[in-house]
């Protein structure tokens, strides 16, 4: 059995769905870390602002809570508060993602590198895929890009695949197996039961599901959802709030090998 000081400790907390994901993360975060006491915090945070993209405000909020790293995806663009973060304040700038592979000119930044003890840094990457999503860049080819150019500064590397098929997810985490400790896919707001340690060191979900109300789809007030679906027409969603869960996942990964030794899944309330 690996003792805990062999290996760092990564929590890894699932989309966090507009104020009521904000409460439990606030009601929670303090136990885990007390807990687990995890080298690296990050959380998905797209849907911070009612569900749809983040502003300053609650990304400093975010940080306060304990979490390090904020990464994104396709409805981080929504709120347009978010382009203040990368234009105007640099103290959240290095610390709140968007997936790398959207294309130039857009703001905001893909990876980043932060300190998890002395003398030793993590890499988080975010990246989006394209099928059902936007056909942006490839996030394959992304991937390899930014690894080449972070070669040997990171002992750590973490990757948000923030994507829609189940094949695009195992797909990017085998391509990477052995390159990445971990590959966490987000998006779906449903909690996958896959969790392993792929061949070559790199650990795998594929999706974290979310943070927030449970008795909802995906997040959103059910009636909304229903409505949508049997009418057919655009309909403006709001976030719900029965059944609040708190998604994510510890993973751990060896200070000797840099690789993936173990990942757990939560669903806490």
């Amino acid at each position: 059995m690996m003792k805990e000081n062999e290996a760092w400790t990564l929590l890894f907390i699932a989309d966090i769905i507009g104020k009521p994901g904000l409460e439990i993360v606030a009601r929670l975060l303090p136990g885990l870390r007390q807990q687990y006491q995890p080298d690296l915090v990050i959380a998905n945070g797209e849907n911070a602002a009612e569900g749809k993209g983040i502003t300053a405000a609650l990304a400093k909020q975010y940080l306060e809570l304990g979490i390090d790293v904020i990464t994104g995806g396709n409805h981080t663009w929504e709120n347009p508060e978010v382009f203040k973060i990368w234009q105007k304040d640099e103290a959240l700038s290095s610390r709140v993602l968007r997936p790398a592979n959207y294309p130039p000119p857009n703001p905001g930044r893909g990876y980043t590198l932060v300190d998890i003890e002395e003398g030793v840094k993590a890499a988080v990457i975010n990246l989006q895929g394209r099928t059902y999503l936007y056909t942006i860049d490839c996030p394959f080819r992304t991937a390899d890009e930014i690894l080449r150019r972070i070669d040997r500064q990171a002992s750590v590397v973490i990757v948000d695949f923030h994507a829609e098929a189940t094949a695009e997810k195992m797909a990017l985490a085998w391509h990477l197996d052995g390159r990445v400790s971990a590959v966490i896919g987000t998006h779906t707001h449903v909690p996958t039961a896959d969790e392993q340690i792929l061949p070559g060191g790199t650990a795998y979900l594929t999706d974290l599901g979310m943070t927030g109300p449970f008795d909802s789809v995906i997040g959103m007030k059910k009636e909304t959802a229903i409505k949508r679906f049997m009418r057919g027409v655009p309909m403006r969603f709001e976030v719900a709030s029965g059944n609040v869960r708190l998604c994510g996942a510890l993973i751990r990964i060896s200070k000797e090998t840099m690789k993936a030794v173990s990942i757990e899944r939560l669903f806490l309330q």
